[in-house]
């Protein structure tokens, strides 16, 4: 379904059908326009719109093609509680993502942009903000000038300055549902100063890819009260992997000083 979106110009109400549709995937083809509106707040005609935009005539052929694209995937066994459901649901997440990444192309562009930047802000708010300290903990045992940014308010945008007066020229930004304000609005402001912007995100559709260089997309698991963020983690370190393979010497000799240091330290017990 998200290949029929990606790369459509879509104006924001139109990203918002669109993730709604890929949220209810499940029985995205068998809704009206006007169940369709109201799953995603918005008015009848939009709807209508929203197809033409991707070249249909009407509601009814994009319809028609969401149904030619559902395939019934094996149900999963009916013992299974909540819980395990959840779980299966993120190593369906994980196939996919794993499929996704036979074309490197574009995680290797987003590589590029990021080891050129000296510093390097890593922005992460609110749920993102555990995900962004994560990449940043090791980004920056090989990668000088890794600044985190997972504080909002208006001190955010302060730091957003200082690194781009510092040489900064490109950011990652980690934006998850449910998309926190801030963040998008501290994305425009990067791109607006100048800075290359890489995302990873939830959909090639959420409201920060229209403002990215660069989208990476990976699925959040939405079965539990709070969010799975297995999928964006796993390609927050993909996309470090695929940093430490476009510079290797310098990478591996800061592994070697940092190994030396910690050794000397006795940081580690084991």
């Amino acid at each position: 379904m998200l290949g029929l979106f990606q790369g459509a110009r879509l104006t924001p109400t139109q990203r918002r059908i669109a993730h709604c549709l890929v949220e209810h995937a499940s029985k995205a083809a068998y809704l009206s326009a006007a169940e369709v509106a109201d799953l995603a707040g918005v008015s009848q005609p939009s709807v209508t719109r929203f197809a033409m935009a991707l070249g249909y005539s009407g509601y009814p052929a994009l319809r028609r093609e969401l149904r030619e694209l559902t395939v019934d995937e094996p149900g999963l066994p009916t013992e299974l509680n909540p819980m395990q459901r959840a779980v299966h649901a993120e190593t369906e997440h994980l196939r996919r993502l794993g499929e996704q990444l036979h074309d490197l192309d574009e995680v290797r562009r987003a590589a590029a942009l990021l080891i050129g930047s000296r510093p390097l802000p890593v922005l992460g708010l609110r749920a993102a903000a555990p995900l962004a300290a994560y990449f940043g903990y090791f980004a920056a045992k090989v990668f000088p000038g890794v600044r985190v940014l997972d504080g909002g308010g208006t001190s955010l945008l302060d730091r957003l300055d200082q690194a781009r007066a510092d040489g900064a020229g490109a950011m990652l930004a980690m934006v998850l549902p449910r998309y926190p304000r801030e963040s998008v609005e501290a994305v425009r402001e990067a791109r607006a100063a100048g800075l290359a912007v890489v995302a990873i995100t939830d959909s090639a559709i959420s409201p920060v890819a229209e403002h990215a260089d660069v989208v990476l997309p990976a699925a959040v698991g939405t079965q539990l009260v709070f969010d799975l963020h297995t999928g964006p983690m796993a390609m927050a370190m993909v996309l470090l992997q695929a940093m430490c393979d476009a510079a290797p010497e310098p990478v591996q000799r800061r592994l070697e000083e940092f190994e030396a240091t910690a050794a000397r330290r006795h940081v580690f017990l084991a």
